[in-house]
Formats: C-alpha cells, sequence, structure tokens
C-alpha cells in the first residue's frame, strides 16, 4: 500500500501535495516525491529515498510550477527502497508522469515487449511498465492512451498520471487499490486516502473497480474503461480532521490505545437493545433470514482482524452453537475451500481495502455463499462487495500497529453472537441481558486500565534489551496472546510468539531460561485458571521471567510473578477486550525505550492492498 495525492486547481500544487503526503505516511514511507507541470508545459519531478521529511528538505519548487500535480509515498514491492525507484516514474519521453499502487503481475512481458520497441527503463519497478505503455499508445489522445494501457495490464493498481501534452488534465484509475476523487470550487483532488485532502473538502467520490477519472479544475468526468459514462452520487465525508491529528500525544498508537473507551463506546452505541435482551445490527437488516438459517459460518482475515476472527469463533460457538470456522483470507483464496450456499463468509477487515481478504470474498460469491463484511471505512472496497455487513465506528486508525480497531472488532463480534445466540435460543433473554450489561460497563473498565500505564511502563523498561518473548493464554485469550505478541513484534522488533497455555509443554518450553520472558493472560473468571497458574509454576521452576496479566483483588498470583498488571474483571466472554489493552501499552513502551519508530515500523504499511 502506497500513498498517492494528485491536485488541480489554482493553488500551489506543491505545498498541497507534500502535506497531503505526510498525512498519508502510514501507507508507505520508504521513498516519496511529486511531478509538477510548469508554465513552459514541462513535467518537474523530484524524489527521494525516505520519509517526507526528506523529500520536503531537499525539493527546491521552480518558479514556473503551476497548479497541477501528483505525487507518491511508498511502501516498495518491485525495486528496493530507492530514489530511482521511487514515484511519479516518467515515460523514456519525460512527457508522462505516473504514480502507482498495486502489482502488475504481466508487467516482465510487457517489458520486454517495450524494449524490443526501443524503450529504455531506467528503474526496477514494474510501475514504468505502465507509463511506457501509455506512452507507446499515445497519438494525441491522453484518455484513450491511458485505457488502452490499463487493457493490458494483469494484476491490481491505483494509478494517476499527468501529461505535459495536456496540462489541464489528471487521469486517475483503480483496480483493486482504493481511489477517491475531492470536489472543490475552481480545484478538484485524487489521492488513496481521503485524509490527503481532507482539509479543503468534504465532498467525495469513491471510484470503482475499473473505472478511470478524468479530471480537470472544473470538473470530473468518470467512465469505465469500455468508455461508458459513470453517475454515482457523490459522497460525504462525516469525521473531522482532528480525528487524524495526534491531539497532543507523541504517537498515534498511544493517542488510538487512549481512544478506546470512546471507540468501544460508538461500536455499542444504538446497537444495544437491553430492555429486550438481544441488539439491533442494521446492517445485517437485508440478510438476517439468510443469516440465521446458515449451516455454517466462515471468518476470513488477516493479521490483527484474524485474529479478532478468532474471538469471534469462540464467541459464536459459545454462545450461539454455530459451527465456526476462521481463515486466513491470503490461504482462502487460493485453495478451493469446499462453501456451499447454506455457508456465510464473513469478511474483517480494518481498511475494507485489504488484497487478500476481498480476493476471499470473491471466491466466497462465486461460490453462492451470502458475504458479509465487518470494516471500518464507510464506502471502502469490501463495504460495497459484501451482501451487507457491520461498521465497526472505531475512527480513522493511523497507526500501522492496529489497536482500536482490534477492540471495536471484537465489541461487533460479541453483538453479532448475542444476537445469533437470541435468534437460535441458545442464549436465554436473562443471559443475554448480563452480558450487555458487562458490555456497556467496559469503556469505563478501559479507562481504569489506561489510569495504570506508569506501572506498565516500568514493566517495560525491566524488559527492552531482551531478545524474545512468548505470550500464552487459554480460552478465550488465546487469540489475545497471538495479538500481544504481533504487537510486540510489530514496532519493537523483538521476536514474540503467542500459543495457547497448554501447548508450551509440546516445544517452546525448550526455549525458557533466565533471560526469557513470558507474558501470561491469567483471568480469574477463566475455568481454566487453575491450568494457567500450573504453566506458570513451570516457567518460574525454569527461570523464566513471569509477567502475569490478572484481574483485579488476585493476590495469590503474586506468588508465581515477577510482574503484575492488574485489570478490571468482566465476563469471560468479554475479557479479551480488556486483556489486550495493558499487551498494547506494554509494546508500545516498549517500542519508545528501545527508540523504534512506533506509529511507522519498518517493513510494514498500515494495509496490505497488494499480495
Amino acid at each position: 500500500m502506497c500513498g498517492i495525492i494528485g491536485y488541480i486547481g489554482k493553488k500551489e500544487a506543491s505545498s498541497i501535495l507534500l502535506q497531503g503526503l505526510k498525512r498519508m505516511e502510514y501507507r508507505g514511507y520508504d521513498s516519496a516525491g511529486i511531478s509538477l507541470l510548469t508554465d513552459d508545459d514541462k513535467i518537474f519531478t523530484h524524489k527521494s529515498a525516505g520519509k517526507i521529511a526528506d523529500l520536503r528538505s531537499s525539493i527546491v519548487v521552480p518558479a514556473s510550477a503551476n497548479g497541477l500535480g501528483i505525487g507518491h509515498t511508498r511502501w516498495a514491492t518491485h525495486g528496493e527502497p530507492s530514489s530511482i525507484n521511487a514515484h511519479p516514474v516518467m515515460d523514456s519521453k519525460c512527457e508522462f508522469a505516473l504514480v502507482h499502487n498495486g502489482i502488475i503481475e504481466n508487467y516482465q512481458t510487457l517489458k520486454n515487449n517495450l524494449i524490443k520497441k526501443g524503450y529504455e527503463f531506467t528503474t526496477d519497478t514494474d510501475t514504468e511498465v505502465i507509463v511506457q505503455l501509455i506512452s507507446d499508445y499515445y497519438e494525441g489522445d491522453f484518455e484513450e492512451a491511458v485505457r488502452s494501457a490499463l487493457k493490458d495490464l494483469w494484476g491490481a493498481y491505483g494509478i494517476v498520471v499527468i501529461s505535459s501534452h495536456h496540462p489541464d488534465m489528471i487521469i486517475a484509475a483503480r483496480k483493486g487499490s482504493p481511489m477517491v476523487i475531492g470536489y472543490g470550487q475552481d480545484e478538484n483532488f485524487v489521492a488513496s486516502d481521503v485524509a490527503a485532502f481532507l482539509k479543503y473538502t468534504r465532498d467525495i467520490f469513491n471510484l470503482e473497480d475499473d473505472e478511470m477519472a478524468i479530471i480537470t479544475a472544473d470538473g470530473v468526468e468518470t467512465k469505465t474503461l469500455e468508455n461508458s459514462l459513470v453517475t454515482r452520487a457523490r459522497e460525504t465525508v462525516l469525521f473531522d480532521l482532528k480525528n487524524i491529528e495526534k491531539g497532543g500525544y507523541p504517537h498515534y498508537m498511544l493517542k488510538e490505545i487512549h481512544e478506546q473507551p470512546e471507540t468501544v463506546r460508538d461500536s455499542l452505541r444504538g446497537r444495544i437493545l437491553l430492555d429486550e435482551g438481544t441488539v439491533k445490527l442494521g446492517g445485517l437488516a437485508q440478510v438476517e433470514k439468510q443469516l440465521i438459517r446458515a449451516d455454517r459460518i466462515i471468518l476470513t482475515a488477516c493479521g490483527t482482524s484474524w485474529h479478532a476472527a478468532l474471538v469471534g469463533e469462540y464467541l459464536i460457538e459459545e454462545l450461539a452453537r454455530l459451527p465456526v470456522e476462521v481463515e486466513y483470507a491470503s490461504e482462502f483464496r487460493y485453495r478451493n475451500p469446499v462453501i456451499t450456499e447454506k455457508d456465510v463468509v464473513i469478511a474483517i477487515s480494518q481498511s475494507g481495502e485489504t488484497a487478500d481478504t476481498l480476493a476471499a470474498i470473491k471466491e466466497a460469491k462465486k461460490a453462492g455463499a451470502l458475504v458479509l463484511g465487518i470494516c471500518n471505512v464507510v464506502g471502502s472496497a469490501i463495504a460495497r462487495e459484501t451482501d451487507g455487513g457491520i461498521f465497526i465506528h472505531a475512527g480513522p486508525e493511523i497507526g500501522v500497529a492496529s489497536t482500536k480497531a482490534f477492540t471495536s472488532q471484537v465489541i461487533v463480534l460479541s453483538l453479532l453472537a448475542i444476537f445469533l445466540g437470541r435468534e437460535e435460543k441458545c442464549l436465554t433473554e436473562d443471559n443475554a441481558k448480563s452480558i450487555l450489561r458487562e458490555m456497556l460497563k467496559l469503556p469505563e473498565k478501559i479507562e481504569d486500565i489506561l489510569k495504570g500505564s506508569e506501572k506498565i511502563e516500568e514493566i517495560g523498561s525491566h524488559f527492552n534489551q531482551s531478545r524474545n518473548f512468548l505470550y500464552l493464554g487459554r480460552g478465550f485469550n488465546f487469540p489475545v496472546a497471538l495479538e500481544g505478541a504481533l504487537k510486540l513484534k510489530e514496532i519493537s522488533y523483538i521476536h514474540a510468539e503467542g500459543y495457547p497455555a497448554a501447548e508450551m509443554k509440546h516445544g517452546p518450553i525448550a526455549l525458557i531460561d533466565e533471560s526469557m520472558p513470558v507474558v501470561f493472560i491469567a483471568r480469574k473468571e477463566d475455568p481454566t485458571y487453575p491450568k494457567i497458574i500450573s504453566n506458570i509454576q513451570a516457567v518460574r521452576a525454569r527461570k523464566g521471567k513471569v509477567i502475569v496479566i490478572a484481574t483485579e483483588g488476585d493476590k495469590e498470583i503474586k506468588k508465581n510473578a515477577d510482574e503484575v498488571i492488574y485489570i478490571p474483571g468482566t465476563l469471560r466472554y468479554l475479557s479479551p477486550i480488556l486483556s489486550v489493552i495493558p499487551l498494547q501499552l506494554l509494546a508500545y513502551y516498549i517500542a519508545v525505550q528501545r527508540d523504534c519508530d512506533v506509529d511507522q515500523p519498518r517493513n510494514l504499511a498500515k494495509s496490505v492492498t497488494v499480495e
């Protein structure tokens, strides 16, 4: 995933582009560049390796630059991060400049053909093939040259391209990679993320796959690749610019951890019918009957969303007694899974743009399954591709390591499990009411956990030079152990693994010595609590360092631990929502103490929109 922005209007393009790229830097930050059209109808391009600050400090914008330009911040796929491989990429004649997010699968074949025609390639990217193709097809009609080039491509792309021959036009297109138009007054914008231009307009239009937009300062015309006009209505962005600012926090990740009391409230708001002991999920209204009649539910996701899906499996099977399978979307799409019309496939994705998850959806739809989505971004590809779904309402999540999206996903999956449990008559009204009452208390309990951040920071300082961690949990908290380990890996670069606690004796126990910290989730409300105590004692017998996430009031646990982080008690169904908070904070503080870039960890981007 990369950040793309284009601007056409009367303002100075360079400042708008650089500002927009900075807002999208979480999408990629190994190199960046901008191209500007000049008054003498030439294209000025400047690129640099590193972050947007490196680009900003090294660029000297020519006085002849006008109000048209494109910019890009890169997460490398083809070609190592460098100023040469940074975008925008130019054609051999320097008549076209293009920025691209995605992967072109047949780029080598296309490249070989273009080389035979005499084209010279200067980068190692697949992107250069696109701009050289446009140049090859160009015979005076910019739009038709882009259209013809796109028809030759296999793979995924979101592109924005400008031409020195057409100083009043930007062309954008998408297939599998997000692209949104922003409408202004005598100016227009295009970007891979609305955050790039939210300062200037809330009036937007999301391109769909196989669509292209011809953008001028006066208007936007959208067409299919078959040259048919597209006439969908525009949309309005509802969140404020302050939602994508740090708000006084040193990092987006810490801000987003501390937003969780409110984001959990937002995920619950308007959905709990306490008097009836059930929930209302408006996004499922049209598909409720099919959902209730399902023989099986398949949850598919990647990364943190996959961990949330595992919690969802436990919840739905426990409360609704429906069989649930959890699939990595990246495997699901390729392994020819058995899917029938009686199955329901639920795709979970924060961004709603994850390439593997989108591909899994398409496979499920081909098989005739009902396909639903749980995502955060209204208007995202998953929201549009599915038959129904539930938004988590967590607000923009900028930090690469997901935090508030995880807890909101688990909240939504809990609500779904209660809804299904009541419909399947596996959950009594009284039991449902007790769970719902406890859910309403979660925001306040999360606030209590956050008040203990200093203690967690101190614990982090004792272990920030460790080379390995183990995270162990059972039942509903096994997926939390996986998520805690992932957070530590993502942002501190310490190797960490999560396991079911009982699996420790089936191999991982061999790793334990006096330098190995082991994080246990040992909640008193968990029926396997005595078993976890036994696992803790086995680690201590081998001189391992024990950190325990424990329930308030559990004084006995101190006898078995080097460090204890106490959190409020809750029902075991809901314990992952509380247990994960201290693990997020522990990972954060360790990463900060190791001087790691918390919001932009190496080699990662916020969403994986390419394979």
